[in-house]
């Protein structure tokens, strides 16, 4: 991911964060509490690949969406309607169960003399969805940012994703999906932005 990296402990962690080790062990003693034994051989090493993976997993906390966002362009030759980027997708986790989210989000925003370059909406998405999440915190977290660094009109923010604690555990829905949004602006005070917004997501 292409964007500012900060060292860990990251924001809302404390300076007696785990270690390196004490995340592999932990990951040893969740092994033995399946009924599996951490010293077999293909088992050796996956303490090791699991935090790598967590770490990747959760990099979004240790990624600032303000310092991603930070730079806009000014020269847009008047240009002041909808800049709309959709089907990004992004995976994240469920805060309840730490089972995968999938899906893609669809972000919108009435610029209001600046723009951003259209990658930074992306990876914005990247770093909220690449922590524990609900879907609905993660739709709101990705308006607010861009609302707060860019000060557009408004923005229109649409996730649609499955979770797996719905799909794997508990009622086994496979296949049923969520939607979520959240407008900001215009978008929340004006019906008829909302209702074209809507349209240009589902206009494929």
């Amino acid at each position: 991911m292409d964007a500012v990296v900060k060292n860990f402990p990251a924001s809302g962690q404390t300076d007696s964060a785990p270690t390196q080790e004490q995340a592999e062990e932990a990951v040893r003693v969740l092994l033995r509490w399946v009924g599996e034994n951490p010293e077999r051989e293909g088992l050796l090493d996956t303490p090791k690949r699991v935090a790598a993976a967590y770490r990747e997993l959760f990099s979004g906390y240790s990624l600032s969406a303000e310092e991603v966002l930070g730079r806009t362009f000014e020269e847009v030759s008047g240009y002041g309607d909808a800049v709309l980027v959709r089907d990004i997708p992004f995976f994240s986790h469920c805060e309840h169960h730490m089972l995968p989210i999938s899906g893609k989000a669809h972000v919108a925003y009435l610029p209001n003399g600046r723009v951003l370059g259209l990658s930074k909406i992306a990876r914005v998405v990247d770093i909220f969805g690449r922590r524990l999440q609900t879907q609905e915190n993660l739709t709101a977290q990705i308006a607010a940012a861009i609302e707060k660094t860019l000060g557009p009109r408004g923005v229109a923010v649409m996730i649609e994703a499955e979770h797996m604690c719905m799909a794997m555990r508990g009622v086994q829905k496979q296949g049923s999906t969520t939607l979520t949004t959240t407008f900001t602006g215009e978008y929340r005070d004006n019906a008829a932005e909302q209702a074209r917004f809507l349209t240009l997501v589902r206009n494929r």
